[in-house]
């Protein structure tokens, strides 16, 4: 277990496994597990058998088919937007906020969906709690515990005050407020005058650029060393294994996945636009493993592995590394009891079907997923 997650290397074995302590009932958030977790047909075959299943998503494919309940989220044009996770990778201090295109106010947002969610899983009934009760349950908690940290911008203020100064509205609108006033450019609820607000972003439609990152490493970096400790003894422990691994019989073929421009993971496939085209499920060999295996351009192909089979179309490509092939991620749309019409239509195969569940990385747990020994041969 690595911060609170655990491999979904196991999920299946968990799930089909009867007793005690084994996982029983499972949420998915936008997720497709059955198409885009490692060994994926152990998984299609697990699903079924959870006492309950619940997806928070806005389509019907190869995971939510099998829900016990499906709780549509709003689409991205119908809710606000602010660039965050994607600004860890940025190199200038700067913010996008962008109002809901097309607000919809007959449908509850995602996060209170989110919120429900997470009182019934604390044993309330449905008509027991209200998103926004639980929304300022969190909120004054989490203020309540940051003012407390040392170094924190706003360490050592009435976190009541800091409440009470905060958007009226709830949800990820105050959360976002309350990031940007309490980071090094924001406000610091007044103590820092000319800070930034989220309504200064509102008020500015093409953003906010305050200019290039400054170096932060010697405030940050907290080990005892005073380094970025690469090598920690549980992986420099482990290198043993990885030399006797060296001196292993290479496959003659490995698989390797791929993304496209037009696709992210399972769930672009499903709109026309990002279809059209000629077929992106291909197999990608090179040449010279082409004319071995007995196969050209524009055939179909079985490739297998231990775990299993797919049939695939051929695209020879000397861009391929002699020795590798390989399959895109996020495809294999021809499960029944989906509805999603298009993707059905450009279903492709699923290359985690191929990714055995015996191939492990000891140390954290996970399946490997690139580097699988396979052969290919004409369909």
């Amino acid at each position: 277990e690595v911060l609170g997650q655990v491999p979904v290397s196991c999920l299946a074995e968990e799930i089909s496994t009867p007793g005690e302590g084994q996982v029983r009932g499972l949420i998915t958030i936008a997720g497709n597990p059955a198409i885009s977790a490692p060994d994926a047909g152990k998984l299609q075959a697990a699903l079924p058998q959870l006492d309950c299943l619940v997806c928070v998503d806005n389509w019907i494919n190869e995971t939510t088919a099998n829900a016990d309940v499906i709780l549509p989220g709003q689409s991205p044009l119908e809710i606000p937007h602010f660039d965050d996770l994607i600004w860890n990778w940025a190199l200038r201090n700067a913010g996008n906020y962008s109002p809901a295109i097309f607000p919809n106010e007959d449908r509850p947002q995602e996060w209170e969906v989110l919120l429900l969610l997470a009182g019934f899983c604390m044993g309330h009934g449905p008509g027991d709690l209200r998103a926004g009760d639980l929304d300022d349950l969190f909120f004054h908690g989490l203020v309540e515990a940051l003012v407390q940290i040392p170094g924190f911008p706003l360490e050592g203020r009435d976190a009541q005050d800091i409440i009470a100064g905060s958007r009226s509205e709830g949800g990820p609108l105050r959360l976002l407020d309350f990031q940007i006033r309490s980071g090094p450019w924001g406000d610091h609820y007044g103590a820092n005058s000319g800070g930034l607000t989220l309504a200064d972003f509102e008020a500015a439609p093409h953003g906010i650029d305050k200019g290039a990152l400054t170096p932060q490493l010697d405030r940050v970096l907290e080990t005892a060393s005073g380094k970025i400790e690469l090598a920690p003894p549980y992986i420099t422990d482990d290198l043993g294994r990885l030399r006797a691994r060296l001196a292993r019989d290479e496959p003659e073929l490995v698989l390797v996945s791929r993304r496209h421009l037009r696709s992210n993971n399972s769930w672009m496939h499903n709109v026309p636009s990002l279809v059209t085209g000629k077929d992106r499920c291909t197999l990608l060999i090179h040449p010279a493993d082409a004319e071995r295996a007995g196969v050209s351009d524009g055939d179909r192909a079985a490739i297998r592995s231990e775990a299993g089979a797919v049939v695939a179309p051929v695209e020879v490509s000397d861009e391929m590394m002699p020795g590798v092939v390989s399959l895109p991620h996020g495809w294999g749309h021809d499960r029944p009891g989906t509805k999603v019409a298009v993707a059905q239509e450009h279903a492709g195969v699923n290359n985690n079907l191929l990714a055995s569940g015996t191939m492990v990385d000891e140390i954290s747990g996970n399946q490997v997923v690139n580097g699988i020994p396979v052969t290919v041969e004409p369909a």
